[in-house]
């Protein structure tokens, strides 16, 4: 990976946490301010709506730092080591919360008619989606132990061959 690519990369990484930041500390609270002129059939989605949006934000967190800290594995060719598992588990751990919170929403979503049928529906497919983003990670992640493993394999044989020469 190139340098220009890294660096490129990690300037969209830090833009996309900064503006997790900025949705947490200055939208919600905004957010808060527009639920409460809600109906009142809607007021149990409020405190509910609030806390998934913040902890979906921190799911978006722990995905950037873990994609950065495996950019900067790929940058110094370390990336093919179990060091590498950490953050590869962060980023399915990441998406599947992001998918159950995805979900939840939509369960609170579901009863009253504040909401359309459409909204919930939604809601659902793309916490399918985020599911089938996580699978996809975790067989990259199968692949990315494939390759440890035959990057062990190599560094032996080359060690015997060593004492051989």
């Amino acid at each position: 990976m190139g340098k220009l690519t890294v660096l490129a990369l990690r300037a969209v990484l830090a833009a996309l946490f900064a503006g997790s930041v900025f949705v947490q500390t200055v939208l919600v609270p905004l957010l808060a301010v527009d639920l409460e002129e809600l109906e009142s059939d809607l007021e149990h989605v409020r405190i509910a709506a609030l806390v998934i949006t913040v902890a979906g934000g921190v799911t978006v967190q722990v995905f950037l730092v873990c994609v950065w800290r495996l950019v900067t594995m790929v940058r110094r060719g370390t990336v093919f080591s179990h060091a590498a598992f950490r953050y590869v588990h962060g980023v399915i751990g990441a998406f599947v919360a992001a998918s159950l919170l995805v979900a939840a929403l939509g369960s609170i979503l579901v009863p009253g008619e504040g909401v359309a049928p459409g909204v919930v529906l939604l809601a659902g497919g793309v916490a399918l989606a985020l599911q089938g983003i996580a699978l996809i990670v975790l067989v990259l992640r199968i692949l990315l132990a494939q390759a440890v493993e035959r990057d062990a394999e190599a560094a032996e044989l080359r060690a015997e061959l060593a004492e051989v020469i």
